[in-house]
């Protein structure tokens, strides 16, 4: 199975991630964060994509070997669920973010059956939002939903508590504890700055990790 290092290392090197907790980007909520991921990214590096496509397709073997069904969530995960359905040799359907305005007005493309087991794939989970609103999608179409596969996880409290309330499991290929870590260990970041990273990741909602020194 893929080394949690090793993909860290492959998203740090092709800047799927950027770590600037002395610069801190604004999300879209309007939160301050140390770190920004764009894994989308990973879409332009052959190497990269069949490195992540390969590990999910492992993770879901080991975790999630009944699995009738690979899902994509819109948009970042629909490459990725593509090339793992295509490892697996398994049917593949994706959920949109919203229902669509006009036609059958659905979320869910492609041909899902009732009571087939579905695992979604994400491109990294952060609050757990978009995850869970894809398990909802498919759970409305009588699907049966066995957990979650993402490239990379925030490790948020937030996302952990929201997926375990809906009975949701969730297994990556990379996290960023390791990330840090290994961050560090290139020389990317300071030490005082992966003290940061970790303060943040404490209590995002806070800005006080700004002035850990």
């Amino acid at each position: 199975m893929t080394n949690k290092t090793s993909i860290a290392q492959k998203l740090l090197s092709i800047q799927a991630v950027s770590l600037k907790p002395t610069e801190p980007f604004t999300w879209s909520s309007g939160m301050k964060s140390p770190i920004y991921c764009d894994n989308r990214l990973t879409l332009s590096y052959p190497a990269v994509r069949k490195e992540v496509a390969q590990g999910l397709a492992d993770l879901i073997q080991t975790n999630y070997p009944e699995v009738e069904v690979i899902a994509g969530t819109a948009t970042a995960g629909i490459p990725h669920a593509a090339w793992v359905s295509e490892l697996l040799d398994l049917p593949m359907i994706y959920v949109r973010g919203s229902a669509k305005g006009h036609g059958k007005q659905k979320r869910i493309e492609g041909k899902l059956e009732v009571g087939q087991k579905v695992v979604v794939i994400e491109d990294l989970i952060s609050t757990g939002g978009s995850s869970l609103s894809a398990v909802e999608a498919i759970r409305e179409d009588e699907g049966d939903v066995l957990g979650v596969a993402a490239i990379f996880t925030y490790e948020l409290k937030k996302a952990d508590g929201r997926l375990a309330a809906e009975n949701v499991t969730a297994h990556v290929l990379t996290d960023y504890t390791t990330l840090i870590q290994t961050a560090k260990d290139l020389e990317v970041i300071s030490e005082n700055e992966q003290a940061m990273l970790k303060a943040w990741r404490d209590d995002p909602e806070s800005e006080a990790w700004m002035e850990v020194e």
